[in-house]
């Protein structure tokens, strides 16, 4: 028989995450993904010049730093040059626990130190990484659902505290703030509702432009002299002097590796399942992972803390539906640019904290909506994984709902502890492995247990997608 011309061959359909769209489009689909997260490395950055009392040229240069390596890290994981990077929509950023415990070890043992550890950590990554992929067959839906509704919990919180401020503070919950915040909350949802088309896909980026036009109407808006200080800044190398190694003072940020590990692990599978990829999680975790070691490395001869691939940007995926890989690409390269114009980082920086508050809320939500979906394919019905899914979610959100609930514990302990991702993470994999891997091998498996239980003893998880 014959073989087909080739003229008459049907080209392979491209998957949507690798679709290249009109460069207009994903420029401003990107600039859209950049105004959601900016505020991530604005806070991180002012809240290390804040705790340790720096300069503010020097606070300038940091947050030129955060916005450049944040843009180096979504070019990686989302192009993913040889093995580094899941090639995925995704972004980097600094902050979060990282920050907290780089904080620490900066108070203690001073910033060469801090620094030296966020380089160890990364370097600690590739050493460990071998084994955590075997290590994946404890991480099946039911762990990483019960993490992801955490780590969309706490992110919810992060966005409610930019409008409100931290409590005890002067002006907490001002009533100005209150509306500016749902305000733009109310303000997306009526684009979302109205809007059609392209313009419906922009409704977080609509969403924030209105708010910041109220803010402005009601005088909360002040914009600095743009032509400060000159148009370009560079990130300066080593601005706290050459990073000092000591293996015991980097110890918690060792430890919270794995729980960071644990979480890319998850952010992987979300993201995929978000965007529609089938997802292998032996395969494509330790990519992201790679990618977050290599540009932490990079990011502590600048003088951040640990850079992490964040799930921000995924709730701004599914909004939208726009799915392409190659708009994080765009975000990255205006993250760079940001970071390199003095004008632009100062106009959004200008952009009032319960404006971007607001926006981020309505996206942090949808991430915390991922993670019960994941959750729904857990086989919930099963009484020991509902069980472990309790459990997990009790401890994992205790931190996050009494704040200072471990404040007498040792610092290290604490810091470890106040961590609601890592300590949801940790008890599900434990209770997960006993439940699923240790008992049935001792005892035989419980009767209790539904035979379509999600985490069957010797598969590790199935790859995740529509």
């Amino acid at each position: 028989m014959s073989l087909p011309p080739a003229a008459h061959a049907v080209p392979p359909a491209v998957h949507p995450v690798d679709e290249r769209r009109p460069v207009h489009r994903m420029l401003l689909f990107g600039v859209q993904h950049v105004l959601v997260m900016a505020a991530t490395p604005i806070s991180s950055v002012f809240l290390v010049s804040a705790t340790l009392g720096l300069k503010p040229d020097l606070s300038v240069d940091l947050l030129s730093a955060a916005f450049v390596l944040s843009g180096i890290g979504s070019l990686l994981q989302s192009l993913g040059p040889r093995g580094f990077g899941a090639k995925l929509p995704f972004v980097m950023l600094p902050g979060g626990a990282p920050l907290v415990l780089f904080l620490s070890i900066a108070h203690q043992h001073g910033l060469p130190t801090a620094t030296g550890a966020v380089i160890l950590t990364g370097a600690f990554y590739f050493v460990v990484l071998p084994l955590f992929s075997w290590l994946l067959k404890f991480f099946p839906p039911l762990v990483i659902g019960t993490m992801i509704v955490i780590v969309g919990v706490n992110l919810v919180r992060v966005g409610a505290l930019l409008i409100t401020g931290q409590p005890g503070t002067p002006g907490f919950a001002a009533p100005r703030n209150l509306v500016l915040g749902l305000a733009t909350i109310g303000l997306t949802v009526a684009l979302y509702w109205l809007c059609t088309g392209v313009l419906r896909q922009l409704a977080v980026m609509l969403g924030l432009v209105a708010g910041t036009a109220l803010a402005a109407a009601m005088g909360a808006l002040h914009l600095p002299h743009l032509g400060a200080g000159g148009p370009l800044h560079a990130p300066q190398l080593m601005p706290f002097g050459s990073p000092r190694f000591d293996l015991l003072a980097s110890l918690p940020l060792l430890v919270y590796s794995l729980a960071s590990m644990a979480e890319a692990t998850g952010q992987t599978v979300i993201n995929g399942e978000a965007v529609g990829r089938q997802i292998d999680a032996r395969r494509d975790a330790p990519r992201t992972i790679r990618g977050d070691a290599a540009v932490s490395v990079l990011g502590g001869f600048f003088g951040l803390p640990l850079m992490v691939t964040s799930g921000e940007n995924i709730g701004i995926v599914r909004i939208t539906g726009v799915r392409s890989r190659f708009v994080t690409v765009a975000a990255g390269l205006v993250l760079v640019a940001v970071g390199l114009l003095s004008p632009v980082t100062r106009l959004i920086g200008a952009v009032p904290a319960p404006v971007v508050g607001g926006s981020a809320m309505v996206v942090y939500g949808v991430i915390a909506v991922l993670g019960v979906q994941m959750l729904g394919r857990a086989n919930l019905d099963d009484h020991t994984n509902a069980f472990t899914c309790a459990v997990a979610l009790a401890l994992g959100l205790l931190p996050i709902l009494v704040p200072g609930v471990y404040t007498q514990l040792a610092p290290n302990v604490r810091i470890l502890l106040e961590s609601g991702v890592a300590v949801g993470a940790f008890t599900a994999v434990i209770l997960n492995a006993l439940f699923h891997h240790v008992r049935p091998k001792l005892f035989g498996r419980d009767d209790t247990d539904s035979p379509s239980a999600a985490n069957p003893v010797h598969h590790p998880p199935a790859p995740v997608g529509h």
